[in-house]
This record gives structure tokens, sequence and C-alpha cells, in this order.
């Protein structure tokens, strides 16, 4: 073929230059392309040729709509490596339409294009970057104008260019556009605007950002002139609309003031400069903190958002001048209780304070922080509550309050604690206009920083029980999750879903779904999303209405992430089963990890609190969250980081139904793994567990305390017991050999034992205690035999030689008697058995080895008691055991 037959290319019906039906140029005739055989790497030939980048889809079955006139070219096969589209196979050029062809089945192509804007949340905003033909380059800085930047927002039909920012670092590639464009500003596209190589071949090593929106202008009008004070009015998608005063604050006028140069807002009064028109209000809320240069900068919020009331449009009075310096709020004077926030309207000083939440996920929860004498800093949570918390949502223009956090629920701040111990009554029109201790007075550290959860806070989530990216479409919003209507839910709709949910850049609704069974809310139908919109939030739709539509026109949403969920156990599973702790000394203790992607990983302790902490351990079984460790208090984890920003309210039934960024997404390292501590289940761990930390406090990891003391008294109880057998076998043991010690016994002769014991008067002195001198030589008989070898070492203090006519005998030293009650509860007055006087078993004496002499009283506590001492015993029984017992029968 002739690459002459064809003289032209095009792509019609798309949103851009870009994408749309391929028609090619015969013989002067535009005609289509059949889809046969149409694959990406014709669709890539395409867009090469047009300069349009790559091919990011190759859609047929007249995707764009069907043509009109010939049907030029069919089987049309590429390599992906030709020029032109005359280059790849196909039959010869004629009209198909006669062999029966139709453009039912016409071809189109969508491409990366020309130029993109990358880095940024959405396609309307990030850096200028052009495709070279191979991959995308950034352009230069040199020379950009914003007459380039208009081109590049029409272009990408992403309204108009509201700013741009040079000299920005690279996002990827050390490579620039060797060329400059000098647009005039109404090409439609850039790659028609005037081009010049970068001045001595070498451009400017910075990169531009663009920043699109659909919200191009504002202006203030009275009496039909634009001025400092009067209506707030916006340019929007071509059309000047007035603003809503519903949820219009003291931040959002201060914004616009400052952006006219008209110094700073004076008040904000209500519909005083209202005109005819009431069609043409725009509802959108505006959440300044106050610091933005453009209105169109502040976070916006335009789904779900109720019709405007008749008249009810924003005003603002500007100081008028930018170097004006008006009396600020007197700090020491506290709005009167009672008074209503529509009365800052009448506000007679200009105040610089301002205020935002931080970490929140969105403008309305949050950490509370104020911008004051120039620093931002947070408050106290001291007597914080709803009252408080309902001033914050009001003067944010989040609606009513939800829930007053403490203990930095969403983190802790930094810098200044401005405020402590607020005591609002709910009406002051400003946070610091409450009664406090005054500015920087407190008693606190950021661990009890103040947050609020606003009514106006919204969440997104895909609900399904076995997919992940795909799911029916369910909002938060007034504290409760809804479902969403999927009337006229366009494509870009979809792509903005996906894209904030991490899910891809593209989806689409499957009306295949059996609809869901159960009653929930249905709050929102009707959202029509445009390529500027970088959220869903910032989406136009009908109002909030608990039904919105019936269970069968549910969203149910699949996008291009879509993939099985996975399991740590044979499906179907359970939150609770994808989640557990693990180095913790018990099993209601650890590093937080959870399951995803087929592998566990851990949760970064950014803005980690109790309310996270309180979610685990509910969610496992596991009793209240006691502490939210931090900086892998449990030892750091591996393998992925899954979550981060996790910012739960505390009352959710799993930790998936918390706010937190996307999977993976992260700006974490394992030192920084979160971990908790709940008060249930103390069960230990009996087995070693890796990651189990060692240290002086192992022995918690394998036994309670409960055990421990256990497993003491066992032990104790052992020795006892052991003690009580050895002594019963000894005591056996001797009974056996006493009668043959006996008969030893009764063959000793004493001599002279009436001069050995004295009585009981003379032995003790007047006071029935013995004298100094009282001490009595007691002998006794010592056998020659091998067995009472250990008589020979019984203890004496005394070491005074004995008489002569005293036989192998030692001396004992008779000390004063202790008192009566040492007396043993099992001793009996002696009893008459066979002519001998004899104790009861049990009533030996013992005294240790070491006795002391007399006079030690504390030393001798064995001396037997008794009403009387007789001394006409007649024999002496000695313990035969190497103890010092001696046994009186």
């Amino acid at each position: 073929m002739v690459a002459a037959q064809i003289t032209e290319l095009r792509l019609m019906n798309g949103g851009h230059r870009c994408e749309g039906r391929v028609e090619v140029k015969y013989q002067g005739e535009w005609g289509t392309v059949d889809d046969y055989k149409w694959y990406m790497k014709a669709a890539d030939v395409v867009c090469r040729q047009l300069e349009c980048g790559h091919a990011v889809d190759a859609p047929r079955g007249a995707h764009f709509g069907s043509g009109h006139g010939p049907i030029w070219l069919v089987n049309t096969v590429c390599e992906g490596t030709e020029l032109t589209l005359n280059d790849c196979d196909h039959p010869p050029i004629q009209d198909y339409r006669e062999e029966y062809f139709s453009h039912n089945y016409d071809a189109g192509v969508v491409c990366s294009g020309f130029v993109r804007l990358a880095g940024g949340d959405g396609p309307c905003l990030g850096q200028v970057e052009v495709h070279s033909g191979k991959d995308w380059v950034p352009l230069s800085d040199g020379n950009f104008t914003l007459l380039t930047a208009q081109v590049i927002c029409a272009g990408l039909g992403c309204g108009k260019a509201v700013s741009f920012l040079g000299d920005v670092s690279f996002r990827e590639s050390d490579r620039v556009w060797p060329k400059e464009f000098q647009c005039k500003g109404h090409e439609p596209e850039l790659w028609l605007c005037h081009s010049e190589s970068c001045p001595g071949g070498a451009c400017h090593r910075g990169a531009v950002q663009v920043f699109c929106s659909v919200y191009t202008e504002v202006r203030l009008m009275k009496n039909g002139i634009s001025q400092c004070e009067g209506q707030v009015e916006m340019h929007i998608s071509g059309h000047w609309k007035m603003l809503c005063a519903s949820h219009w604050n003291m931040a959002n006028a201060n914004v616009v003031c400052q952006q006219l140069g008209c110094g700073v807002a004076v008040s904000t009064p209500e519909g005083a400069y209202s005109v005819e028109g009431g069609d043409k209000i725009w509802e959108a809320r505006f959440h300044c903190s106050g610091a933005e240069s453009f209105l169109w900068n502040c976070p916006v919020t335009a789904l779900g958002i109720p019709a405007c009331t008749h008249g009810n449009t924003a005003s603002v009075i500007c100081s008028g001048n930018q170097t004006q310096v008006l009396p600020q709020c007197n700090d020491s004077v506290s709005e009167p209780a009672g008074s209503a926030a529509s009365r800052e309207s009448a506000a007679t000083c200009s105040d610089s304070r301002q205020l935002r939440l931080v970490d929140g996920g969105g403008p309305c929860a949050g950490r509370v922080e104020i911008l004051h004498q120039g620093s931002w800093g947070t408050i106290c949570g001291d007597s914080w509550d709803l009252r408080d918390a309902h001033v914050v949502c009001r003067q944010l223009g989040c609606g009513a309050a939800l829930n007053a956090t403490v203990s930095a629920h969403f983190g802790e701040g930094s810098d200044p604690i401005w405020l402590d111990d607020l005591k609002c009554t709910g009406e002051e029109s400003h946070i610091w206009k409450c009664p406090s201790q005054g500015w920087g007075q407190h008693n606190c550290r950021h661990k009890e920083d103040a947050g609020v959860i606003c009514s106006d806070f919204l969440n997104l989530r895909l609900v399904s029980e076995d997919q992940q990216c795909a799911g029916w479409l369910e909002v938060f919003y007034n504290g409760t999750w809804g479902s969403v209507c999927h009337s006229h839910m366009a494509d870009i709709t979809l792509s903005i879903i996906c894209r904030q949910l991490g899910c891809g850049n593209s989806g689409t609704l499957n009306s295949s779904i059996v609809p869901r069974e159960g009653s929930r809310h249905r709050w929102v139908d009707q959202i029509q999303c445009r390529k500027t919109d970088s959220s869903l939030w910032q989406c136009p739709s009908d109002s909030w209405r608990q039904n919105s539509c019936s269970s069968k026109e549910e969203a149910y949403i699949s996008c291009a992430g879509v993939r099985p969920k996975s399991c740590p156990t044979a499906a179907p599973c359970t939150d609770k089963e994808k989640l557990r702790l693990r180095g913790g000394d018990t099993v209601c203790s650890g590093r937080v990890e959870v399951w995803h992607e087929g592998s566990w990983g851990t949760v970064c302790d950014d803005s980690w609190s109790l309310a996270e902490a309180e979610v685990v351990c509910q969610q496992l079984g596991c009793g209240s969250a006691l502490e939210a460790l931090q900086n892998a208090a449990f030892g750091p984890g591996n393998g992925s980081i899954w979550l981060d920003e996790v910012q739960c309210r505390g009352r959710e039934s799993s930790l998936w139904d918390c706010a937190a960024d996307s999977w993976g997404q992260n700006n974490c390292n394992h030192k920084e793994d979160a971990g908790v501590r709940c008060s249930g289940g103390r069960t230990v761990l009996l087995s070693t567990t890796a990651g189990i930390r060692p240290g002086p406090n192992l022995v918690r990891g394998i036994f309670s305390l409960s055990e421990m003391l256990c497993l003491i008294l066992g032990a104790l109880f052992f020795l006892v017991l052991v003690i009580l057998v050895t002594q019963m076998y000894s005591w056996r043991a001797k009974r056996r050999a006493l009668p043959s010690f006996e008969d030893v016994l009764n063959e000793a002769v004493y001599e002279e034992i009436d001069y050995l014991v004295t009585t009981k008067k003379d032995l003790l002195g007047s006071n029935g205690a013995l004298s100094d001198d009282s001490v009595t030589k007691l002998p006794y008989y010592i056998g020659d035999g091998e067995e009472n070898s250990d008589f020979q070492s019984a203890p004496a203090q005394r070491t005074d030689a004995p008489s002569e006519d005293y036989d192998n005998a030692e001396e004992v030293l008779v000390p004063e008697p202790p008192p009566a009650s040492w007396m043993s509860e099992g001793e009996v007055p002696p009893e008459e058995e066979n002519g001998k006087r004899a104790f009861q078993r049990g009533s030996s004496l013992q005294f240790s080895r070491g006795v002391a002499g007399p006079g030690k009283e504390e030393s001798n506590p064995w001396l037997l008691q008794g009403e009387e001492v007789n001394s006409g015993y007649d024999d002496i029984e000695l313990n035969a055991l190497g103890t010092s017992t001696m046994v009186f029968p």
C-alpha cells in the first residue's frame, strides 16, 4: 500500500484531541476503522502518529459512538513499531459497508496525550510533562507564562489555570523537554503553540506545576460594582454564581479579602447584599483555615450539600486597605452566655487568629489547632466536651460536633499549647472566646491534645465479603455508614472513586449483583464528578437523604485494582482472623499485625492512640485498651507496613472501619510499629514466639504472678513433706534401737547421785530462778559401742575435766528455766510406767550445738518445765541419731 493513500488521521467524539473514534481520510472522504483484530499495538501506532503519547485503551464496539460514511479499514494488524497506520497490515482500502460491515463495530483509541499534569491528586493539577514518543519528560519553567498554563488546562478539559509554580524539583527524570512553548492563550492544544529551542541549547533546570480549576475568579458585588464589600460571587465553569451563606465563616471571608487586595475581613453580614436570581447560587462549602492565598485552594465539599434557600447568600465587608491595621479583639473579654455564632457579623474588630483540624483525614475532623502570635498550637483536653467541640465545628463550617476527643486521639501536636480548661457554652462564635485559663496557661503535655469529629466529616469504603477494591460503595456521613446510589454515575466519577480508594484509575458499575438485604441509609444520589475534582467530596450531587434510592439502585463498583481478599486461614475469613498481636508478654498484648494481600504486616504508629488500641482490643476479644504503644515497644516487625495514619473513633467494630491512608502507603519504618496492651485474656504464652524481647522480664513471658506463687508454695510444701518423712523414719529407727539401748543404760552405775541433784528449793533462788552459782554438773553414761560414737560430740560449753569418780561422763550446763509459755502444748505431766517416770512422745527438748553459756536467755529455750523437778530419775535416754535432743524416760 502506498502511504499517500491515507492522507489524514483523527480521533472523534472523545473528551479531548487524544481520544475518540479512529477516522482516516481516503480520496478526500473521512471513514472509520472496523474493530476486528483491533488491539493495543494498533492503538499505540495511532497515538504516536498523532503525537498523543502512548495508548491507554483500545475500545471497540463503537465506544465513542457510531461513525458515518465509509468503513475504510478492516482486519488491521500492527506490530506496534510502525510509524503510521499505513505501515500496518490490512486488506486493500475500500468501503466495506458493501461487505456487510457495520458502524456498530467502529474502533476507538484513548491516548495518554501530548501533555499531562503528573504527581497531583488528579489529572488537573501537578507537574507539566510532555510525551517524547517514548516516555514522559518534564517541561522547563523557562519563559513559562499563565497563558501557556491556560492552554494546558483547556486542552486537558480541566477548566482554567488559576496558578502555576516554577523552579520545582523534577519528579523522576533529569531529562528536560528541549523546547520552550510560547502560547498566546487561544490555542486549543499545547502542541499547536509556537515553540523554540531553549536559549543556548540549555533549558532552565526547574520544572513547573500548574493548578487548574473550575473555580477561577472571585469578586464582591455591591450595587452592580465590584469593590471591597458586597455579595460574594465566584466564576465557576464559565459562569458567575453567588455563594451560599450556609457554613460561610470569617476564615473564608479573610481569604477573599486578602485575595482581592482588600485587607482583612471585618464581618460577614448574612444576605445583606442579596439580589434576585437564586437559581445561580452555588451550594459548595469552603473550609478555609485563613492562611490560603486563593479561595479555591481551600478544601471544598459539594457532595450532598442541600439547596440554598432563596436570598441566603454570603457577603463580606473587608477593611478596604491591605496595609490598614485594625484593633485586635480583646483577649480578656469572653462572649456572654447565649450569644449566637451568627452575631459575629456584628464584630467590630479584626481577628488574625485562625483555626484548623489536623490529621483527621478531612477538613472536618482532627486535632484542634489555633494560629496565635504567628504559631500554630493545640488545645489541652482538660474539661474538653461536646460544647467546646460544637463551637469548633460551627466555626469551621463543619456542622455539629459528633465527638470531642482527648488524649491526642489524632496524634500529638507540637509547639505551644495555647488553651486549657475551656468552658464553652456552645454558643460562642470563636473557640478562643470561651472562658479558659488564658493564652499559654496550662498544665498539660501534647499527649492530652484535644480533637473533634464533626457531622460533615466524610469517609469512603467498598464493602465485599471476598474482594478487595470491589463491593458496595458506602460513605460515612453524620456518624453513620450508608450506601450510595448509582444514577448518572459516569466513568470520571468511577475513576475518582477508585483513585481515592487506592484501587487504580478506573472502575465499572456492576448491575448484575443481587441487591443486599437489610435496612441501611442510602445517603446520596446523582453524583456527577468533573475532571477537576480530586476527590468524591468535591463532586456535585443531590442533597443528603436517608433514602435517596431503592436497594436495587445501590452502587456496586469494581475498580481496576480489584483482587481477591486474602485470608490467613481458609476462606471465608473474618476481620478478627486478619488481626493479631505479636511479641507481647500475654496473648492480649504485643505489636499489631494485619493480614493483607497474602502476608502479615505491621501498622505505623503515626496518629496511633487509645482510640485505635480500643478497636483492636475489642476486635480480638481482649477487653479494653490499657495502653497504645509506639516506637516498636514490642520489637520491630518485618515485611510490609500495611497501614498508616489509622484514625478510629474507638467505637468501630473492626480496624478496617477506621479511616487510614491507602494500603501500603506510609512514610514509616519498622521502628515506628504500633502496639497495644489490653485488659483481658491474661493467659500466658507457653511457647517461645519469634519476636519476644529477651531481658529481665523474660519470666513474665513464661509464668504469671499467681503461677509463680503456687510454684513457691508447692516447693515449700514438698520440702516440709520430705523433712517429716525423714523424721518419721528416724523415729522408727530409734524405737527399734530403744530396748537394747535401755539395757545398756540399766547397767550404768551412778555414784553419789544424792550429791549431784539438789532439791528444787536449793537449786532455785528464793525467786524461783537459778542463781549464778547454781550450775550443776550432770554426768551421763557414754557407752563404748561404735554406734554410740555420735554421743561423744554432744555440745558443751564447759570443758573442765570431770572428777575421777565419773566414768566417761560429759558435763552439761543446766541454765535457768525458760518461761512456762515455751512449753509445748503436747507435753503432759510424767506418768508412772513400770516403775519409771516417762514423758509422752514429743516431749523431748532440742537445742543447738552452739548453746551459749548461762546468762544468755535467748539461747536457752530448751529447759523442760514442770510443776516440780524430781531428782529420782533412774534412767536417761539420749538421742542416738546425732541430734541434740534429750529424752528423759
